[in-house]
């Protein structure tokens, strides 16, 4: 152990006016850069869940990935495309994507006795992925779609059912949207009834058998609105979405969800700056109280610094003995940060106390995403711009005279 650190570590040990002092200081600098760091913690934990919640719901009516015909774009009515392709199913098969599916939709009308309500059918095949809606479900349950046999089976949203007045089990006749302007009507029975919070889609969209909509338009068996893409990693998402685009053919157009609904992530992508603000507010707030007390120490021990560099220690040398202390403070204040800060997120992560109106936040619970690397990257980063900030203001040292400095009182 050399010197200087050995005199950094009782730097603060002295006579009982030094402690009056340094001591409410030290404690202040170790509270600013723990309360700093926790905020930090779970300002990002939060918004990452946010987005994660907000992004799957999205993805689970839309899927990660759209291929349909070129003039069926941004619109419920999609041009028929033959099932019988090269990539399907086989697609599912390459590094990446988790499932591809069938799909088509069609505006339709639902009326009860005194109620009537404009929706999108989206109907689905066997090879659905009913992992989201199950997960959303809050009464009935999911239905199987039989390429034998045409289901009547019908998924609701609450929003919906509530305003319809409608049930599990309850018959509904749902009035199909023809290209001339007819309607078809056809009955089904409720068979669940699920709720995401994102009433964007819970107001719009229920699920059916994909055999309605291939009857009602004169379809084929053969013929579907298009095919959804999911999956493994979204992170994975533009480098995939061009991989299909290329291997679909010319015919086909494939659109990554975030181009399908671009408003909703562009609005998630601005939260980002929200929390690179308060990133910055907090490392200000932390520079500071850590640059004071580093200043207060050297002011405390200036008769201390006169003897060392009388006894022929270089400026560098002590400098380096009020950085030490400097970063032992840091780092006190780090570890306590990162318990208190992560401690806060698991506790919400898996106990849910903190709660939100669903209709206003799109989410029933506060979210979290703990993501362990980016909380290092923060100890990183706030230790290295801290330490940095801290070598400018430990440059007063060079400027005290040893003769001066002893008779200091």
């Amino acid at each position: 152990m050399n010197l200087e650190y050995f005199i950094s570590k009782n730097i603060v040990k002295g006579d009982s006016r030094s402690k009056k002092i340094t001591k409410p200081i030290i404690r202040i600098s170790i509270i600013a850069i723990a309360l700093g760091l926790i905020v930090m913690i779970v300002a990002l934990s939060i918004v990452g869940g946010f987005q994660r919640e907000i992004r799957n719901k999205v993805i689970g009516f839309g899927s990660h990935v759209q291929i349909t015909s070129y003039d069926s774009q941004n619109t419920y009515e999609a041009s028929p495309i033959n099932i019988r392709q090269d990539f399907y199913p086989s697609l599912d098969t390459v590094s990446g994507i988790k499932h591809i599916q069938v799909f088509a939709n069609k505006a339709g009308i639902i009326k009860t006795k005194d109620e009537i309500c404009g929706v999108v059918v989206k109907g689905v095949g066997s090879d659905f992925d009913w992992t989201f809606f199950n997960q959303k479900i809050i009464k009935g349950s999911s239905f199987v779609v039989d390429d034998e046999q045409t289901k009547k089976d019908i998924l609701l949203s609450s929003h919906i059912a509530a305003q319809m007045k409608l049930s599990i089990g309850d018959k509904v006749f749902l009035y199909f949207i023809q290209q001339n302007g007819q309607l078809r009507p056809k009955d089904f029975i409720v068979k669940g009834i699920y709720q995401t919070g994102l009433e964007q889609f819970d107001n719009l969209y229920v699920i059916a058998d994909i055999a309605h909509i291939q009857k009602r338009n004169g379809w084929t068996k053969d013929q579907i609105g298009g095919f959804e893409v999911l999956i493994d990693d979204y992170d994975d998402l533009d480098e995939i979405g061009n991989y299909v685009y290329e291997n679909i053919g010319y015919d086909l157009h494939s659109s990554p969800i975030k181009e399908l609904y671009p408003d909703i992530f562009i609005w998630l992508n601005l939260q980002d700056y929200n929390v690179n603000i308060i990133i910055i507010l907090m490392i200000i707030v932390a520079v500071i109280n850590i640059v004071s007390a580093l200043l207060i120490l050297i002011l405390e021990r200036t008769n201390m610094i006169g003897i060392l560099k009388a006894l022929g220690m270089p400026n560098w040398n002590v400098r380096k003995i009020f950085l030490y202390n400097a970063i032992y403070l840091i780092v006190k204040g780090l570890i306590w940060g990162n318990f208190v800060g992560i401690s806060l997120c698991l506790l919400q992560q898996y106990f849910g106390f903190l709660t939100l109106p669903e209709e206003s936040y799109y989410v029933s619970v506060v979210p979290i995403e703990l993501d362990l690397m980016n909380v290092l990257y923060l100890n990183i980063g706030i230790l290295i711009i801290c330490v940095l900030m801290l070598v400018i203001p430990s440059y007063v040292i060079t400027k005290i005279s040893p003769v001066k400095a002893i008779r200091f009182d």
